[in-house]
């Protein structure tokens, strides 16, 4: 009977899917992230941050979404946009460098590096704007230039977000991320949880502000999906282990069709971003990648109906 009542489950959560997917063509025209380097869940929590905390009230958050190891910046920031970990995408270290000898990829693009979003985009959407603007100057190594329109440097966390408010205004980017460094700075320097580390996540809370008023100015925020993310926490100065201080990490997702004020239940991966943009786009996903879209944080999506299988 139990296997007979799972089996319906599912054929319902599947038809109501399908029918919100038919609407989710329209659901969002863009979809724009802030990453923010060292960001942990108890520190945002604590920090003075109402921009970010308003986006919690307003959204759907995830407290505890789960970094890929090890939890160091190269091999997370590459998992959100790569669809997949280190032991897929061979980048396992911060030591990677794009031309240099690292474990071959599971499945490589046609200059030999893992499918990214970048990728799919411009393979599906030939025409889309996308761009990125970076404070971390070692993450543009992470990324195929030439797969975006934008591709831009910030000397500090407040020159970045003001080139990327800037972008955002001028061209209306289809997809495009912004990532900030400082917050990481803090964390290593002063130590997390420090109150210059809340500090510091203040300061991301206030360009975080300011690239919402630049969505609003660009007159795109009614159909734009604003997620964000980090890559990794950190304990005492560092990070790079397997503390639950390091390895969980915040997701909010803010937006005119995301579930308000929602907590998110099913697990979240660090890889689980790049299958989301795709699915937000309606783009098909390399076979190649473990992400997965996180659905249940929009209307009209319900948790999976596998959820607490093997759980009871």
């Amino acid at each position: 009977m139990k296997r007979i009542i799972c089996a319906l489950l599912l054929l319902v959560s599947a038809g109501l899917n399908a029918q919100a997917q038919k609407k989710n063509k329209d659901l969002f025209k863009h979809v724009i992230i802030i990453g923010i380097d060292g960001l942990s869940s108890q520190g945002l929590l604590k920090a003075d941050a109402p921009v970010m905390h308003k986006l919690i009230a307003e959204g759907a958050f995830k407290q505890n979404a789960r970094t890929v190891l090890p939890s160091s910046s190269s091999s997370n920031w590459s998992a959100q946009i790569l669809g997949a970990g280190p032991e897929i995408t061979g980048v396992t270290s911060n030591d990677w460098k794009p031309d240099a000898k690292h474990m071959t990829p599971v499945a490589v693009n046609k200059v030999g590096r893992s499918p990214s979003i970048f990728d799919i985009i411009r393979q599906q959407r030939p025409q889309a704007e996308q761009g990125v603007v970076f404070h971390w100057d070692d993450y543009g190594r992470l990324l195929q230039k030439a797969m975006v329109n934008h591709y831009e440097y910030g000397r500090t966390e407040t020159e970045a977000a003001a080139k990327f408010a800037d972008y955002i205004t001028d061209k209306k980017p289809l997809f495009a991320l912004l990532h900030l460094d400082h917050v990481d700075h803090a964390g290593h320097e002063k130590g997390h949880m420090t109150p210059e580390y809340l500090q510091s996540i203040a300061k991301a809370d206030s360009l975080v502000g300011q690239v919402l008023t630049a969505i609003e100015k660009a007159g795109i925020k009614e159909s734009t999906l604003v997620m964000i993310v980090a890559d990794h926490g950190g304990i005492n100065k560092g990070h790079g282990g397997e503390s639950d201080e390091e390895i969980n990490i915040p997701v909010i997702y803010y937006g005119k069709g995301v579930k308000k004020g929602y907590k998110i239940q099913q697990p979240v991966y660090q890889y689980d971003v790049a299958a989301t943009v795709a699915f937000i786009f309606g783009l098909e996903v390399p076979y190649s990648w473990t992400s997965r879209p996180v659905k249940a944080a929009f209307i009209g999506f319900p948790e999976p109906a596998n959820l607490n299988v093997g759980l009871d």
